[in-house]
């Protein structure tokens, strides 16, 4: 015999609110100076900015960019703090 798997139900008050009033995105995480992740209040959907400043659903492949360009971006300011520190004690 096979088991029947059920799955679980996918309704929620939260999603029906946003669908129909529209999300309340928080922001969640600097990125960059210009690229932002956002949460939803109500869902917690996540949305991150895009190259032209607009708010994309987040991806998996998203997330993946935004932590590469969060690792370079805090690298490239620690090479900067250390720089300036040096240049000053000269």
């Amino acid at each position: 015999m096979m088991k029947k798997s059920t799955s679980p139900s996918m309704f929620s008050f939260s999603k029906i609110y946003c669908s129909l009033f529209g999300h309340d995105y928080v922001l969640s995480k600097n990125v960059t100076h210009h690229i932002k992740e956002y949460t939803c209040s109500h869902c917690s959907e996540q949305a991150t900015t895009n190259s032209r400043g607009r708010l994309e659903i987040m991806t998996p492949k998203l997330k993946e960019i935004n932590n590469v360009l969060a690792s370079v971006h805090a690298k490239k300011l620690a090479r900067a703090n250390t720089d300036t520190s040096f240049q000053a004690a000269s």
